[in-house]
């Protein structure tokens, strides 16, 4: 390719409303375009990168033998109707009518469809297993698009669904897929950790996210240093940090705490740890029966430096649909504003549940359910009943991993792929039968496996990039090699060796561009560094009189000369590495 037959469109300057570094370089660099909310023309330069993403992903899902079909962007209603996701999915889910009024959903994902697909073309044992893929245009009404390919609402996705004849099945084709996974994204050439994490709306039994490690991530990760132990935040389990509880020490004593409602401001009041004491959160789950409504309260408990997770709360038998409940619920079951809550001489009876750790505490500090007061020296048992306990909390850096081998890190990632064994969430509730040997109907088991392409760009750059711009790992880069000739307009000799190595390179299925655009050197360079190809060589008069070429890979602090005639082989190598 020369970059005189290229569309090259670079920028000084980020638009204004250009965000995280990803965003701000690819806008920069032209390989993007904004013309929604959300909403991106991906340019000649983006583009290349999107094709290789793909046909990375498009090689590896051939090799495990997943086979490639095109399902449509448009999906009718009645197929969300029958999992029951054309109401559950809400406002995410862009529904239009065709001129018949007919309702439509412009797909986010495609697991009805391809269970259409199955359920009627799939009728023996004898075709299983089978895993089909697609990638494909994908559409999320975002209620806040941002951060350019990170959270846009028109994307680009390769979604696999295997289907198998049980759960022994469905565990093969999930590892098979989760070891192409791991190839994908070695390809790709980024640092990436594969964590447990929690199903979600999708449904079904297990699944692993891939993440690319980026310190502006939004996902925390937690894992093990010593171990393989790797889950996201949402599913890490947080042990107890006392294995058993100790006999109480104190008596139980109503303690003046004058206007402070804050478990720090208690602690430091009372001189006491933060771990000491103990934070309530109250929830309200509201239940129908027969058309009359009716609340149950919830007060959950963690200690004082702890924070609720949020997705392990609502899997608590009795809590799912919950919200955090009104001021006046608050004042309604406890007989004071929040601040001061506790277990103890509640207002109305409520539903308590504890977290491991507190479960193990001894003369704790929780409130007294009296404004400016709390109870001190509490102890179960003794000062108030046992509660139900479940693991209700964030990890922290330093807790134990639930393997027993080290203590749990935490590091920042962008979500990129996800994996779920979904069993029969999709096969039951849409009649996906095959007939077993004895001639009987059974259930398909079904996994699902997505990877995110367009934002595989975002989180490659959020990973590689300085001053001067993107840093593409070589099998992403838009174009592999860079040639820049100092007078290439100017200078015979310049133009005759560029042009020879140019041909020599190509010959050998080097992604090379020439730059025979006449700028000056330093915009030249200015480009590429911003638009991250990552090996580049500079052809100049004075190099050529000592029979020398200079190289630069996009992370070298300076150049390097290759003498003229090994050049080919030199790139070659470097590409090989």
């Amino acid at each position: 390719m020369r970059a005189s037959r290229f569309f090259i469109s670079t920028l000084k300057e980020a638009p204004s409303d250009a965000e995280i570094v990803s965003h701000k370089l690819m806008m920069r660099a032209g390989m993007i375009k904004r013309i929604g909310s959300g909403i991106y023309t991906y340019m000649p330069m983006g583009l290349r990168v999107i094709r290789k993403v793909e046909a990375i992903i498009r090689e590896e899902m051939n090799n495990a033998h997943a086979i490639e079909l095109l399902m449509p962007l448009v999906q009718p209603a009645e197929l969300w109707q029958e999992t029951g996701r054309w109401d559950k999915m809400g406002a995410e889910l862009m529904r239009v009518k065709d001129r018949h009024g007919r309702e439509f959903a412009i797909q986010p994902t495609s697991e009805e469809v391809v269970t259409d697909v199955v359920r009627t073309e799939i009728k023996s044992y004898r075709q299983l297993p089978i895993n089909f893929y697609h990638i494909q245009t994908k559409f999320r009404d975002e209620r806040r698009p941002r951060f350019g390919l990170m959270r846009g609402r028109e994307f680009t996705m390769k979604d696999a669904y295997s289907f198998d004849r049980d759960i022994d099945g469905l565990k093969k084709s999930y590892q098979i897929m989760f070891d192409a996974y791991v190839k994908i994204f070695n390809r790709f050439g980024l640092q990436f950790r594969a964590v447990a994490a929690d199903n979600g709306a999708i449904g079904g039994s297990g699944s692993h996210e891939f993440h690319v490690i980026a310190d502006t991530g939004e996902d925390a990760l937690v894992y093990c240093p010593n171990s393989d132990y790797a889950a996201n935040m949402e599913a890490a389990e947080a042990l107890p940090l006392s294995s058993v509880r100790a006999a109480p020490t104190q008596a139980l004593a109503k303690t003046a705490t004058p206007g402070k409602a804050k478990c720090e401001d208690v602690a430091a009041l009372l001189n006491l740890p933060l771990a000491q004491t103990v934070k309530s959160i109250v929830l309200t789950v509201e239940k129908e029966d027969k058309g009359v409504t009716s609340k149950q309260v919830w007060l959950l408990l963690l200690r004082g430096d702890h924070e609720l997770n949020e997705v392990k709360a609502a899997k608590i038998p009795g809590i799912a649909g919950y919200r955090f409940a009104s001021e006046a619920e608050i004042v309604e079951w406890f007989g004071t504003p929040p601040g001061y809550l506790g277990p103890i001489n509640t207002k109305k009876p409520v539903n308590v549940v504890v977290d491991r750790t507190v479960a193990n505490m001894h003369d704790f500090v929780c409130g007294a359910n009296e404004v400016d007061f709390h109870f001190t020296g509490v102890n179960w048992g003794r000062d108030l009943p046992e509660a139900q306990v479940f693991d209700i909390r964030n990890v922290v850096e330093g807790d134990p991993s639930p393997d027993g081998k080290g203590t749990l890190a935490i590091q920042r990632g962008i979500e990129v792929g996800h994996v779920f064994q979904l069993g029969t969430a999709y096969s039951e509730s849409m009649k996906a039968t095959y007939l077993d040997e004895n001639g009987k109907p059974q259930l398909i088991q079904m996994g699902c496996y997505g990877i995110g392409v367009t934002r595989i760009l975002g989180a490659a750059i959020e990973q590689n990039f300085d001053d001067k711009g993107i840093i593409w790992p070589t099998a992403l880069a838009p174009f592999e090699v860079v040639l820049c000739p100092m007078g290439y307009d100017r200078s015979e000799a310049v133009k005759a060796e560029t042009d020879k190595l140019y041909a020599a390179l190509q010959a050998a299925g080097v992604d090379v561009i020439l730059d025979d655009r006449g700028e000056r050197p330093g915009a030249m360079f200015a480009d590429w560094e911003l638009i991250g190809v990552p090996h580049r060589i500079v052809v100049g008069d004075r190099g050529l009189k000592e029979g020398k070429l200079e190289y630069q890979g996009r992370r070298d602090a300076a150049a390097t000369p290759v003498a003229l005639e090994e050049m080919p082989g030199f790139i070659q190598a470097k590409l090989a590495n």
